[in-house]
């Protein structure tokens, strides 16, 4: 592991690529060799019965993928409510292969005032970088192709659905 979350306090915190499942207990290992509580959020379904009350014990904050609502705002007032939150979340939206990414984290980290860190999930080279806090700013274009760069080569548990950036 390269680098460290401990002197953020609030953050949004993204990790890719997100191929397998097995990176969630990854998630889980990095937060307990960094000694830090990073919480994550993933669709309030997987918080049912058998695994939700793990999933919440772990940090775990159900989100209601209903459309129709202000998602965006709806979690950035989870930073305004917390003196630390450190929120992981996955942009590929995904396990499968994605061309881009979904935008909402950048959008949560801009309305909450708050930086972007990446980790890398990287399989290929057994290794996982964590990144200088990030703010994002008025060119979302050029942040997301700064952001691509961070994740070119990195190989996911699947490499075939690993994110592999054209930029």
């Amino acid at each position: 592991m390269i680098g460290s979350f401990k002197d953020v306090k609030k953050c949004v915190v993204i990790a890719v690529p997100h191929t397998s499942w097995h990176d969630f207990y990854m998630g889980l290992l990095i937060r307990k060799v960094d000694n830090v509580d990073i919480g994550f959020m993933a669709k309030k379904e997987l918080f049912k019965w058998p695994f939700g009350w793990y999933f919440k014990k772990v940090g775990g904050i159900p989100l209601d993928r209903t459309s129709g609502q202000n998602k965006v705002e709806a979690i950035a007032k989870e930073f305004e409510k917390r003196n630390i939150l450190r929120l992981t979340l996955a942009p590929e939206g995904t396990r499968k292969k994605v061309a881009t990414w979904k935008t909402g984290f950048y959008y949560i980290a801009k309305k909450a005032q708050v930086p972007i860190v990446m980790i890398t999930f990287d399989f290929g080279k057994k290794q996982n970088i964590i990144s200088k806090p990030f703010y994002p700013t008025d060119n979302a274009e050029k942040d997301l192709t700064f952001m691509y760069s961070f994740f070119k080569g990195v190989q996911g548990k699947i490499p075939a659905y690993s994110f592999d950036p054209e930029i």
